[in-house]
């Protein structure tokens, strides 16, 4: 994150609950989420499958089928939970952007490029045709997309996987809006392209200062894009901070294992790789303490019995761990 962007805050989630009603019970999907993004900075939000990063993501948009249970988001001041629909669609696309997982069933296959792309800024800008096709082909022309006015007639079975995924990114942006949210973009997509897609991200934010949040369980990705890095587990957020305190200062077990799980790129092959044990819990019926406590090598009593506290290890780094109370035993092995 820049100086410039320490300044400016655009969003603020406080404490969020979202909750899905099924057959069998209620799945507890986010469970006490909190954090916040800055104008200009990427925020990654990483786990594994199942740990609520896309319903946090798509929560923040009011995408998903339920609102919240409880909690609040906060969009440069005013609160989204109580918002009508009719004024969410007014903010979706000209406030904040989104760019979906799978980008070919996001876009719609018997509707043109170019039509697709104009919709946005024909809905919140009220531009003529014209202006609108002018302002679409300078986009493409953005994102990378080469002869621009001649893929404006075309659909997207005609575009290769990275190119759609470049559509995708042109639709979210098209409108200007202060925040993205890119959920799993590179996933299914090779690693050259994947290159690619991280390039353009981090041009358009220097170009338009636009902040973003990526929904990821690749920590390669995360690496070289983020400012800073939330973890979550279980609908929890078990550790935030910096990149680099994420990756080389972490305090949690279960960032300790995600990274452990993932191959080195330093050429040093004597290092194993160690998946994390065990199953995530079933959130319809989370655990009472730590939902991390069946999976983890340093679990205490106390962490079955009560969940554990923030602890704050600086003013950008903090973990929600049983480890880090002044009562606990010395851990040596993490960083290790």
């Amino acid at each position: 994150m820049t100086e410039a962007t320490t300044k400016e805050l655009l969003l603020e989630v406080d404490d969020l609950h979202v909750s899905f009603p099924t057959k069998r019970g209620e799945v507890q999907a986010v469970r006490g989420v909190s954090f916040s993004l800055y104008k200009g900075e990427t925020l990654a939000i990483v786990g594994e499958s199942g740990c609520g990063k896309s319903v946090t993501a798509q929560s923040l948009m009011r995408l998903v089928s339920t609102p919240p249970k409880s909690g609040s988001i906060r969009y440069k001041g005013e609160e989204l939970t109580t918002k009508t629909e009719k004024q969410m669609q007014k903010l979706r696309g000209l406030e904040m952007g989104m760019i979906f997982q799978d980008p070919m069933t996001s876009l719609n296959p018997v509707i043109t490029v170019g039509e697709q792309i104009r919709e946005g800024l024909l809905r919140h800008q009220k531009m003529s045709k014209d202006e609108a096709t002018k302002e679409a082909i300078e986009m493409l022309r953005l994102v990378g997309i080469a002869d621009p006015d001649k893929r404006m007639k075309q659909y997207p079975h005609q575009f290769s996987g990275g190119m759609r995924q470049r559509l995708m990114i042109a639709m979210a942006l098209v409108c200007k809006p202060d925040i993205l949210i890119a959920d799993e973009p590179t996933t299914a997509l090779d690693v050259t392209i994947q290159a690619q897609i991280i390039e353009l991200f981090q041009e358009i934010q220097r170009k338009t200062g636009v902040a973003i949040i990526i929904i990821t369980h690749d920590l390669g990705v995360v690496a070289q894009i983020a400012d800073r890095i939330c973890v979550m587990y279980a609908g929890k957020i078990a550790e935030t901070g910096t990149s680099y305190e994420v990756f080389k200062e972490h305090r949690h077990p279960y960032t300790e294992g995600i990274l452990k799980s993932v191959p080195r790129m330093d050429g040093n092959r004597d290092v194993p790789l160690i998946p994390v044990p065990g199953t995530p819990p079933n959130l319809m019926n989370p655990p009472v303490g730590c939902p991390f406590y069946m999976r983890c090598d340093y679990a205490m009593k106390v962490c079955k019995e009560v969940a554990p506290p923030r602890t704050d290890c600086n003013e950008s780094h903090y973990v929600h761990c049983w480890l880090q109370d002044e009562r606990a035993p010395s851990i040596k092995q993490l960083h290790s």
